[in-house]
């Protein structure tokens, strides 16, 4: 992976990423394909009208199924999906959080159930790395132990303890692998814990980017902490991060977290959140959010968003959307899908246009005057 800072608005960055399998203009959002599939969506729609260079596949949901195993068999990620662009994928950890009443992080790793079937399975840092092998993603994730906000300052320390614990045995073995030809394409990425408690911020940063990875992430955010209390960890972990390889903020966010982030120096983001919205009716605006199954649309002749140029804006009526929604069509839910997903990676492009024109200041501004 090679990764080039193209320019900076004060901490604001333009860069590019590129893999084996695409170039990557950053900042960039990952649409979210747990499954190896954005829902609502095929991949016509993910390469084809929306444009997008990578998108995020869950390694603790294609392990249960259909099977890491079965994926390599079909040829991995790409070959299977036929989205020949890239793949992130994440290691399991935010799941052992998010599905915590089926799942105990040990020492040496994370112990759960699965939601399926209530199968017993142990994740381990090499045991994630294995799995991602076999997924053939082009930036993997380690395994790290993430922890809901708010939280004693025990289990925070412990946090962070083990995820360097475990960052060092993850970076160690994929370098081996590697020298074995096995994933000599592959890239991956440490994640960077500590609630937000800035001593331990600090203490595991410092120790993660010591270590020879290819990019890294904050975790641990988005968890149930206020908005400015994300803000601040940010700003004050960045400092600490490489300028010389990637950062990528975890599960984040909303517009308003996008734009605040990458004020602070983020460069990567992914969230569910425009598509699991556009689902529920929710959808994202120059101009703020709008609820599409409210009565007051039920005869309005106006696109989603006047300044949209999604397929979605250009073609159909709110009046239309509206129907569709209240009559649970499934024409709904990727109609819905493409305008939120297509006003996130235009956003992501017109921050970074104002990042290389240096006036993303102007277009901060600009951007919560339309909303105010």
């Amino acid at each position: 992976m090679e990764f080039t800072l193209e320019a900076t608005s004060k901490k604001a960055r333009a860069g590019i990423i590129k893999t084996a399998h695409s170039t990557i203009k950053t900042p960039v959002f990952m649409p979210v394909g747990t499954l190896g599939s954005i829902k609502a969506l095929d991949m016509d729609d993910v390469l084809h009208l929306l444009g997008a260079e990578i998108i995020l596949a869950n390694t603790y949901h294609m392990y249960l199924r259909p099977g890491d195993k079965t994926v390599e068999k079909m040829g991995k990620l790409h070959k299977f999906t036929t989205y020949p662009k890239s793949f992130l994928t994440d290691s399991g950890g935010f799941q052992a959080f998010s599905l915590s009443d089926i799942s105990k992080p040990k020492e040496n790793g994370i112990e759960f159930r699965s939601h399926i079937d209530g199968s017993k399975h142990f994740f381990t840092p090499k045991g994630v790395i294995d799995i991602q092998h076999n997924l053939g993603s082009d930036i993997m994730m380690i395994l790290d132990d993430l922890v809901a906000l708010p939280a004693t300052q025990e289990r925070i320390k412990l946090s962070i303890e083990r995820t360097t614990t475990w960052a060092k045995e993850s970076i160690e073995y994929f370098r081996s692998k590697q020298k074995d030809g096995i994933g000599v394409e592959q890239n991956i990425f440490a994640i960077i814990q500590g609630g937000t408690d800035k001593t331990f911020r600090t203490k595991s940063a410092t120790e993660l980017c010591a270590l020879d990875y290819d990019g890294f992430a904050i975790g641990g955010l988005s968890v149930g902490e206020l908005n400015n209390e994300m803000y601040d960890t940010v700003e004050h972990t960045v400092q600490y991060m490489p300028e010389d390889k990637p950062r990528y903020l975890m599960g984040v966010g909303t517009p308003e977290d996008l734009i605040e982030n990458i004020e602070r120096g983020i460069d990567m983001f992914d969230c569910v959140m425009p598509t699991r919205n556009a689902r529920n009716g929710t959808l994202f605006t120059s101009f703020g959010k709008i609820n599409i199954k409210g009565a007051k649309f039920k005869e309005d002749e106006a696109p989603i968003d006047p300044e949209c140029q999604c397929l979605t804006c250009k073609r159909y009526t709110r009046a239309y959307l509206n129907h569709l929604f209240r009559s649970r069509e499934i024409t709904y839910f990727r109609l819905a899908t493409l305008h939120n997903l297509h006003y996130y990676l235009n956003l992501m492009r017109e921050v970074r246009e104002a990042i290389l024109e240096n006036r993303f200041a102007e277009y901060k501004q600009e951007f919560y005057r339309k909303r105010s």
